[in-house]
């Protein structure tokens, strides 16, 4: 009876599907609020299966692509949401979704595209649930196929294989490496020259030279890190490996009675093979020819991206006639070993990346009319993301970031829909639109990761001591007057979070968090000799052996406890001053003295203000509204815990930081005339972006801090808002406002912490122009607005 029903119900489904054949496929982009629910798989097929797929990925993340009909196909990415992600990775296995993607970021599928203006609640518990314009019915190309990102945790008890990779078989390429033929070249780093390998479970296996072309020389060069490649004198290589041939196959050799070499035979075919012949004799022996041949276009991120043979297995010759594929590439500058080819090799000065942790990553930043702008990521791809990371002297882009992954920039958003083909030698070549004030908002902002070259300098250092591998004490491999090397430790006086994010980036580790001058509570290991002092970085640098340091050892506290540390993080706050604000708000007041007396208590004061006539005359203050965003991706938080806040019963408020603020004014010859310093009184969350909840209220002893996409306003009109410029004489000044000025607090980006402004005073009134962030203009505009360096540490010079 239950069989009979359910035939029933089959059979009254089928004849309103061929009674209404496409009924639902029927819609436009004007009127999605009809759509569908996608018709699900009739009982007789298998039911619908999801895969992701495309490169370069993560297991847990990639285009999404659905098995329909006998075919796999894409969804386009129009009207895609975290609801619709949500459901496909809980078909996938996963929990949950973490994100989605956009304008085939993994990549443009193949075939069909099988749903369009999908619309999800996120409860479904598949894909073919939601409403849609209908199976096969779309009007996007594979520019636009959507992906996923899965938060990486599976269902408890899901064991259906439905996670299905772009390639199951054995013949998937991932690891690429160059093998160096001449010695001398494998004692340096980066490795530029060698035998194209990939890896295989067995080892590593060559690709066969016939056919190979200058684009496939490209592609392999860009995943390695290089932006240039340079063609490879295949002579060398052909009469290396002829000479290893005939010097091995026949040697002059005497046999004795017993069969065996004679001592003699033995010396002179041992000398035969020596040096380099027999070095590519052997390595000729072990060819293992894997794919036989390559068809790049030039313009892949990766080898796998390529159309490829491969070898069959049975094959009693695999590269007849050729050898093993060889490589050249150019390294950019920053990667040049020999400084004389440093003026050869140009990198890019109108584009930049800003707020990376890492070597070669960032938000893409480009300058257009002198001043530096943004780059939005409406249809942001690896494509376009290459050509910025070859510019800058990287290989090709291992990751297109969008959504501000990079924290958020200031000021303009110069480019939207940037469309590189990706053969440009400049993202400025490339097709974009400009920006209209609809369009993009700084949550968009567009970002990258480069491949860049393997230097070996995570190997010169580690962290030893800490309760998780992102802490610890810094110990850095050292060399003896014999060459035995050994791990020892670093001094730490003077050491802070400049010299600590070096640190942490050589290891890989992200930004620093904090900076440690002692490390006395961490667990101490066997290396306890100091081989490093006087360590003074810009925080720019690769690695700590860039850095300045003494040339011999001088420690004041030489105890292990007394070590370097670091603390690293993923992640960083990054607070900007609202420039504009400042320039919009700026006045003159006298006030009078009587009114100062809390002021005065907290030295907010010039020094001439203690020989006042107290409580009669006044004080001529410069006032201006502040306003500190923190568009980084942590929270900023003062670096002493509560317990060691000072309260300040006079303004009625807990001091965090001693000092949150310099306030400068400098003359012609960058000296200061004025100075005011602004403690947190209170690092509170006074507003925030749509979306996001204020955290951080300073009243009844509430936690300080500032949250990502928020901000701190200091309004003109509160005490300490100001310079007091008494003693300030007519004449032309630049205003200087420093947040964070002794990087007492980790930042991504400490370069776009300080404000400048041109200042006109005539005794009477003053006014501000060109108020700008440090380093918002291009260098040809910052010495036009100055002609002196200014300074950053609040010290009269």
């Amino acid at each position: 009876m239950e069989k009979l029903r359910h035939r029933q119900q089959f059979v009254f489904s089928l004849l309103l599907w061929l009674w209404f054949p496409n009924c639902s496929a029927q819609t436009t982009a004007a009127n999605r609020a009809n759509l569908a629910p996608t018709p699900s798989l009739s009982p007789q097929t298998e039911r619908l299966k999801v895969r992701l797929s495309g490169y370069p990925r993560k297991h847990n993340e990639g285009r999404i692509e659905l098995f329909y009909k006998g075919e796999w196909g894409t969804i386009c990415d129009d009207d895609f949401s975290i609801a619709n992600a949500n459901v496909l990775c809980r078909q996938l296995g996963f929990v949950s979704a973490t994100g989605w993607t956009h304008s085939a970021k993994y990549g443009k599928g193949q075939g069909k595209i099988w749903l369009d203006n999908v619309l999800c609640n996120g409860g479904e518990k598949s894909i073919e649930f939601c409403k849609s314009r209908g199976w096969g019915n779309s009007d996007c190309t594979h520019d636009e196929d959507a992906g996923v990102v899965c938060r990486d945790e599976r269902i408890p008890g899901f064991v259906d294989p439905n996670v299905i990779d772009a390639q199951v078989d054995e013949n998937k390429v991932e690891e690429v490496r160059l093998r160096p033929v001449v010695v001398t070249t494998k004692k340096k780093l980066p490795i530029t020259e060698g035998v194209v390998e990939v890896k295989r479970k067995d080892g590593w296996a060559q690709i066969c030279d016939l056919g190979w072309t200058i684009k496939n020389t490209r592609v392999v060069c860009g995943m390695l890190g290089f932006p240039h490649e340079r063609k490879v004198n295949k002579n060398f290589y052909k009469s290396l490996k002829k000479r290893a041939a005939e010097k091995v196959s026949s040697p002059k050799v005497t046999v004795s009675s017993g069969g065996r070499l004679s001592s003699k035979a033995k010396a002179n075919s041992k000398s035969k093979q020596s040096g380099p012949v027999k070095r590519l004799y052997l390595e000729r022996q072990k060819n293992n020819f894997f794919i036989h041949s390559v068809a790049c276009t030039g313009t892949e991120v990766h080898l796998a991206a390529c159309p490829m043979e491969f070898s069959k297995p049975n094959a009693t010759s695999t590269c007849t006639g050729g050898m093993p594929a060889v490589v050249s590439c150019m390294p950019g500058p920053q990667f040049l070993q020999n400084s004389s080819l440093k003026k050869k090799v140009k990198i890019s000065s109108n584009v930049r990346l800003k707020g990376g942790a890492r070597l070669g990553e960032g938000r893409v930043e480009v300058l257009r009319d002198s001043e530096w702008g943004t780059v939005c990521d409406d249809r942001w791809n690896l494509l376009s993301a290459s050509v910025v990371c070859r510019e800058l002297g990287f290989g090709s882009a291992k990751e297109a970031l969008n959504g501000a992954r990079m924290g958020q920039g200031i000021g303009p958003i110069h480019m939207n829909e940037v469309k590189c083909l990706g053969q440009e030698k400049s993202i400025w070549n490339c097709p974009f639109k400009n920006i209209t004030s609809e369009d993009c908002q700084h949550v968009e902002d567009a970002a990258v990761r480069c491949n860049v070259p393997y230097m070996g300098l995570e190997s010169l250092i580690r962290i030893t001591g800490g309760r998780t591998r992102s802490e610890g004490r810094v110990e850095v491999l050292s060399s003896d007057s014999n060459g035995t090397q050994s791990w020892g430790l670093i001094c730490g006086e003077n050491w802070t979070t400049r010299e600590a994010s070096v640190a942490c980036r050589q290891l890989g580790l992200g930004y620093a968090n904090q900076g440690l001058q002692e490390t006395w509570y961490w667990d101490s290991s066997n290396v306890t000799e100091m081989v490093m002092s006087g360590v003074k970085c810009t925080g720019s640098e690769m690695a700590l052996s860039q850095c300045q340091h003494h040339k011999t050892v001088s420690c004041q506290k030489a105890a292990a406890k007394f070590a370097a540390g670091v603390i690293c993080s993923e992640t960083a706050s990054d607070l900007v001053l609202n420039a504009s604000l400042v320039q919009q708000t700026v006045y003159i007041e006298d006030r009078p003295l009587h009114m100062l007396y809390c002021a005065a208590e907290e030295n907010c004061l010039s020094k001439s203000a203690a020989k006042a006539n107290w409580p009669y005359g006044h004080r001529r203050l410069l006032r201006f509204s502040s306003e500190i965003h923190n568009i980084g991706r942590a929270d900023f938080k003062p670096k002493a815990g509560r317990h060691s806040w000072v309260w300040h019963a006079c303004h009625g408020h807990y001091h965090s930081m001693d000092i949150f603020t310099h306030y400068d004014l400098l003359n012609a010859n960058g000296t200061k005339v004025a100075e005011g310093h602004k403690a947190s009184f209170c690092l509170e969350d006074t507003d925030c972006q749509e979306g996001v909840s204020k955290r951080y209220e300073c009243a009844n002893f509430g936690d300080q801090g500032i949250t990502v996409g928020c901000w701190d306003q200091y309004r003109h009109d509160i005490d300490c808002q100001w310079i007091d410029i008494t003693d300030v004489k007519p004449g032309n000044y630049i205003m200087q406002v420093v947040i964070n000025p002794n990087h007492e607090v980790a930042e991504s980006d400490f370069t776009n912490n300080a404000m400048k402004c041109n200042c006109k005073y005539d005794g009477h009134r003053i006014w501000f122009h060109n108020c700008h962030i440090g380093d918002a203009l291009s260098e040809e505009a910052e010495r036009r607005f100055e002609k002196y360096p200014g300074q950053l540490n609040n010290r009269i010079s």
